[in-house]
């Protein structure tokens, strides 16, 4: 882990918390210091993981959520605002991947990953960029960190939809950048490689999973880990509030 000044005060809510990236970077922003709002569907594991959090001497706050419902994010960052107080990180880890070849005409998981990987964000953005506002007129460093894909650039059969939600993310991060740069709210998208979290076992075909193509992946390039992924949410945070690490694109060494 690159070790990186503590974030103690400040104030993180995750998204996707449930699982895989989420819960890493909830688990490594509450071990720096920060009071940490964990938002996914499944509440036992969120607080299963605001007890593994307590337990580590951190403070984590479980917020059952839908991101793909706006009363949902509504109604968690209400919560939010009235337990843990102002937020001045949120970092939207939500995601899924779903891929199948084109032609299969698999509208439900279009849509699935449609209003999860893009639409969810935006909600996501709706519900919490006034906080980070505020947080950086007061001097605060603020961030919005988008968890991404290399698949918003590089091409791989079946995952057209997947991909063309993270290319779309990728530019809402850019996009979103020129509207809070300007306001001091930093906005940092990073784009993973193949990691090693359960996405894979949400998929609906057997020949591209864990147990096909997805899992001759891993053994021939080994993935990276949900923590390396983590740990540079964690990194990107703890910059003076002057840098915005706008981009980060990170892959497994065997990765091309």
């Amino acid at each position: 882990m690159t070790p990186y000044p503590p974030l103690a005060g400040r104030t993180a809510v995750v998204t996707g918390a449930a699982s895989g990236m989420g819960a890493a970077t909830a688990r490594l922003l509450a071990a720096q210091g920060a009071s940490v709002a964990l938002l996914a569907r499944r509440e036992d594991r969120l607080k299963e993981l605001a007890d593994e959090i307590a337990a580590a001497g951190g403070h984590a706050l479980p917020v059952a959520a839908d991101v793909t419902d706006q009363a949902s994010v509504d109604a968690a960052a209400a919560l939010v605002g009235a337990r843990l107080g102002r937020v001045d990180l949120v970092v939207a880890a939500a995601g899924v991947m779903l891929p199948n070849p084109l032609d299969d005409g698999r509208v439900d998981e279009w849509t699935r990953m449609i209003d999860t990987n893009v639409t969810g964000v935006l909600r996501t953005v709706r519900a919490f960029t006034g906080d980070l506002v505020a947080a950086a007129a007061e001097g605060a460093a603020a961030d919005l960190v988008t968890v991404s894909s290399i698949g918003a650039h590089v091409v791989f059969p079946n995952y057209a939809v997947y991909g063309a939600t993270k290319a779309a993310l990728t530019h809402l991060a850019a996009s979103l950048r020129s509207e809070l740069g300007p306001r001091d709210v930093r906005v940092t998208n990073i784009e993973p490689g193949l990691t090693d979290t359960e996405l894979g076992t949400h998929v609906d075909n057997a020949q591209l999973g864990p147990d096909g193509q997805l899992g001759a992946m891993f053994e021939a390039i080994g993935p990276l880990a949900a923590e390396d992924v983590a740990d540079l949410v964690g990194y990107v945070a703890s910059r003076p509030r002057r840098v915005n690490l706008r981009q980060i694109v990170v892959l497994p060494t065997r990765q091309a």
